[in-house]
């Protein structure tokens, strides 16, 4: 998947997991930027991308993700093949 086909698909996801953040999805996006993407809301947002994309992600892989881009970075590397 290139990163704007994961961007399409992750942003639904991300809109109903975090409905009250209303600004663009960009690879520089924290969780400090988005008022509700705590702990539960990250554990919630991968599980989420797993099931959209059909991965699976080890919690080493997840754990520590500075940003949004680093995630899809992340997907594209497991999508690819």
């Amino acid at each position: 998947m290139t990163k704007h086909e994961i961007y399409t698909a992750i942003d639904p996801v991300f809109r109903e997991l975090f409905d009250q953040y209303e600004g663009p999805l960009s690879d520089n996006l924290t969780a400090h930027d988005v008022e509700q993407w705590d702990s539960l809301g990250n554990v919630q947002l991968v599980v989420a991308i797993e099931q959209v994309c059909n991965i699976h992600f080890a919690p080493q892989e997840v754990s520590g993700l500075p940003n949004l881009g680093a995630l899809v970075d992340l997907i594209a590397t497991k999508t690819a093949g």
